[in-house]
């Protein structure tokens, strides 16, 4: 499949919800998202994504590793404000648009429903996820959250890439990452943030949301372990 291979040459997975996208139509420009645990991280970013304060989305550690002068932190507030760096900060927040180096981004909200989790990711944190138009495809992070009527708007949009969290605990399980899947209708689905959750059990989370979507599923190499999924 050309878009698998595409996409397998232009995102990067270093475990948990933490991607790197290599934009090649503009000079091979570096992204990250959500950078946490980046032991394998060897590009600086031109520009990084964070969804929200918790400290495995917003890592001050991994993004001092991965930050140059002229690196673009988009951020929900209270992430790096006290960081005291010297970089452009732009504040996200919820159903907005950007263009950020001449790329043009809209955040998506990001929050819990479920009551055993509302106090987790509360909508009124106004926390997001974010679509990344690059490279030709458009490319959604849903950041920490659990299948929200806001998703199901997402199907206009006619997604390349939906990324989707399935961990369960603190965001949607794959049962509901499978019916999140299904609404948004991406060209294809990654999942995330569910390895470090479930333990042994991954593998049969994975199998269950390939089963389930009904599109195409690409489950990326960890880099964060070193070995593929």
């Amino acid at each position: 499949m050309t878009l698998e291979n595409d996409l397998k040459k232009e995102l990067k997975w270093f475990g948990h919800a933490s991607f790197s996208i290599t934009d090649f139509s503009n000079g091979s420009r570096i992204y990250f998202l959500d950078p946490f645990d980046l032991k394998n991280a060897r590009e600086k970013a031109d520009i990084v994504f964070i969804t929200h304060v918790h400290p495995d989305h917003c890592s001050p550690e991994d993004l001092r590793k991965i930050l140059k002068d002229s690196t673009v932190i988009v951020s929900v507030p209270g992430c790096v404000d006290k960081m005291g760096l010297p970089n452009k900060v732009i504040h996200a927040e919820p159903n907005k648009g950007y263009t950020i180096n001449g790329i043009i981004v809209k955040t998506v909200p990001a929050y819990n429903v479920k009551p055993e989790r509302a106090q987790f990711h509360p909508k009124s944190n106004n926390w997001v996820g974010y679509i990344i138009f690059v490279n030709g495809k458009s490319i959604y992070h849903a950041g920490d959250t659990d299948f929200i009527p806001e998703m199901k708007e997402l199907a206009k949009e006619q997604l390349t890439v939906a990324m989707l969290p399935m961990g369960g605990t603190y965001t949607m399980d794959a049962n509901e990452a499978i019916q999140a899947a299904n609404a948004i209708k991406a060209g294809i689905t990654i999942p995330m943030h569910y390895k470090r959750l479930l333990g042994a059990g991954y593998k049969d989370a994975e199998q269950k949301f390939i089963r389930g979507v009904k599109g195409d599923v690409l489950i990326l190499s960890d880099l964060g372990e070193g070995h593929h999924s």
